[in-house]
């Protein structure tokens, strides 16, 4: 097999409609961040965005997209951000991973959501976790009964608070795909919120991550798009969530609420409505990605599977690598498979998130003449 390496951008537009053809081809791969048009939007932004092009006799049967940081330490597109990466290549294809390393100029590849099972990877992966999954294929109702089965005392329980927001604060309405700029700022102001308040790395306080988001929230073709949703009630905004799709699988990604309404349960609310809104919109599946919050146990009626692993040649640059990287992921695998540890580092973490706004809001001190 031939690979060669080019940036997404530079696809012609025969490539770009072979990447989407694999990718329809194989229902493992229906997931927005495999998509073309999520690696060239990477690209616009990022300068060390490259995809392998895989041909065999002439025939491409391939795309890996990833990240060449220094040192040739490899990354899946998109990294932290992102929940899903893999080969989009036709069914069985298998190369030499390290030989595909080899033509990316990499010397190592961690990989944490990869498609579970793909014959490149599988001999790399550690570790294959569950990603919990709304599935609607046999329509909203049916995944209404499973979340039912699931935990009825929860479901009671927020359709109560479902009532009670819309008495209280006003008549509920549902904005799906919203395309008002506005709207997506008023979210994302909410979720930079959540990660300053809960301990966390506020993600849109770097630039060109909210670039990204505003440019995926301009994508609308069948094949892909951004999709912003929104739970009002009356006039007011109380609950949302952006995430992407293809033309039958939405992704979770980027969901938030106005903590003014937190005894409500907005964002519970808010994912019932959106459930229902996305099913009657065509879409068979909402992927909530693995690990984290409990609602997710509940609120899934199917799983899918993401694989952990690590590829690496023989190299200084890959040994330094494996002592900086290797603990610390098999610290957080152990966090997050086990609850009683995932919700001590929570409350870890939001403790030290009141501190900081504390701190950030404490009055500064004047300074006396001589002060240092």
């Amino acid at each position: 097999m031939k690979i060669s390496i080019a940036r997404p951008r530079d696809l012609a537009d025969s490539e770009r409609a072979r990447w989407r053809e694999l990718q329809k081809a194989d229902r493992a791969l229906d997931n927005p961040f495999l998509s073309v048009e999520f690696a060239v939007a990477m690209d616009r932004l990022r300068d060390y965005v490259r995809v392998a092009v895989v041909e065999d006799a002439g025939k491409i049967v391939g795309f890996f997209p990833y990240e060449r940081h220094g040192f040739g330490v490899g990354k899946p597109l998109g990294g932290f951000l992102t929940t899903c990466h893999g080969l989009i290549a036709e069914q069985g294809v298998q190369l030499d991973a390290k030989a595909l390393l080899r033509a990316c100029k990499l010397n190592v590849y961690d990989f944490d959501h990869m498609v579970a099972g793909q014959p490149t990877f599988a001999p790399y992966e550690s570790d294959v976790r569950p990603a919990p999954v709304m599935d609607f294929t046999a329509g909203f109702e049916a995944w209404l009964e499973q979340v039912k089965a699931n935990s009825p005392k929860n479901l009671k329980t927020v359709r109560y608070k479902e009532r009670k927001l819309g008495r209280e604060q006003g008549e509920l309405r549902l904005e799906w795909a919203s395309a008002d700029p506005e709207v997506l700022r008023t979210l994302l102001a909410w979720k930079s919120d959540q990660y300053r308040r809960t301990g966390r790395v506020d993600r849109f306080a770097q630039p060109w991550i909210v670039e990204l988001t505003e440019q995926m929230h301009a994508e609308r073709s069948t094949d892909f798009a951004g999709v912003l949703t929104m739970l009002y009630s009356g006039d007011v905004p109380v609950a949302g969530h952006f995430g992407l799709r293809t033309a039958t699988t939405l992704v979770g990604w980027f969901p938030a609420y106005d903590t003014e309404f937190a005894r409500y349960s907005p964002g519970i609310v808010h994912h019932l409505q959106m459930a229902e809104a996305a099913a009657a919109a065509g879409l068979l599946m909402v992927d909530m990605g693995k690990g984290g919050k409990e609602y997710k146990d509940w609120l899934k009626s199917g799983t899918l599977h993401v694989s952990e692993g690590r590829i690496s040649r023989p190299s200084p640059a890959a040994a330094v690598h494996w002592m900086g990287r290797v603990p610390l992921n098999k610290v957080r695998t152990i966090v997050l498979d086990r609850p009683s540890l995932y919700k001590a580092a929570d409350r870890v973490l939001k403790g030290y998130g009141r501190m900081r706004s504390a701190l950030q809001h404490e009055p500064a001190v004047k300074e006396t003449t001589g002060a240092r």
